[in-house]
């Protein structure tokens, strides 16, 4: 099996870089399923239903938000009507949506696909660790699932590295967002789970993390924080991440990076 999982889509340039290449890469590279990192994608805040169904219209298979998920009202009831999108697992669990969701290929093989937050340097959330432990008690890579992609969206990587290595075995893809910057770690650990600590995004990278450089520099130089981030505008590139797993095992053989 072979998954292509696509970093946190900022703006409008993420969404055209997605649009613009994915029938290409699918084409190229032949992946059985594509998961998309969607929370920046509706004016670099959070993602709108349209913008949703958009993505899911054309060439994604699967959605995954982030903590900016609650930021554009009109994905609320989504969250809930949708099968294909999820929010991150370690909320309440009274809040809309779900924090897993199963993808079921046209051949019958399932894929796992599951979100949670950090918490360090990140808003109060319930403890990750124990949320993917729950949700792991119902599934087997192997017996009922044959693949298990797992998101933690956090800042510090210390705690991704500790989370990937914790998962290791257990899991088939531990991909860290969230940063929006791709790191070159990407490997399989010594137990079979492929990891990295950021897949990066898909957007415009002359920007700060996808956003026009003016006002960040203000926050920087100033502590000035009146202004208003906008999206970074012009030609945007598409990071992620291609990984191909043993179908009996549901443990990964190879991860690459992807840049188109």
């Amino acid at each position: 099996m072979r998954i292509i999982y696509c970093g946190d889509v900022v703006g409008r340039s993420g969404r055209e870089a997605f649009f613009d290449n994915i029938h290409k890469i699918r084409e190229e590279l032949k992946p059985d399923a594509v998961v998309v990192n969607v929370e920046n994608a509706s004016h670099g805040f959070g993602v709108t239903a349209g913008v949703c169904r958009d993505f899911l219209a054309r060439g994604a298979d699967a959605l995954v938000t982030g903590n900016h998920v609650w930021q554009q009202r009109d994905i609320i009831p989504f969250l809930s009507e949708s099968k294909k999108i999820i929010r991150p697992l370690n909320y309440p669990e009274n809040l809309p949506g779900r924090g897993s969701l199963e993808l079921e290929l046209p051949d019958g093989r399932k894929i796992l696909i599951a979100q949670v937050l950090g918490r360090l340097f990140m808003e109060a959330v319930d403890c990750p660790v124990q949320a993917i432990d729950k949700l792991l008690k119902s599934y087997t890579l192997g017996r009922n699932v044959n693949a298990i992609l797992v998101d933690i969206h956090a800042e510090a990587t210390s705690e991704k590295l500790s989370f990937g290595y914790y998962l290791d075995g257990k899991v088939s893809v531990v991909a860290g967002t969230h940063t929006h910057v791709p790191t070159a770690d990407y490997r399989v650990l010594p137990q079979g789970t492929a990891y990295i600590t950021d897949v990066g995004m898909c957007g415009n990278y002359d920007s700060v993390l996808g956003f026009e450089v003016a006002e960040p520099i203000n926050r920087l130089a100033r502590r000035y924080t009146g202004g208003r981030l906008s999206p970074a505008k012009g030609k945007g590139t598409l990071y992620g991440i291609v990984v191909d797993i043993d179908d009996k095992t549901g443990l990964a053989n190879k991860i690459e990076q992807l840049k188109v």
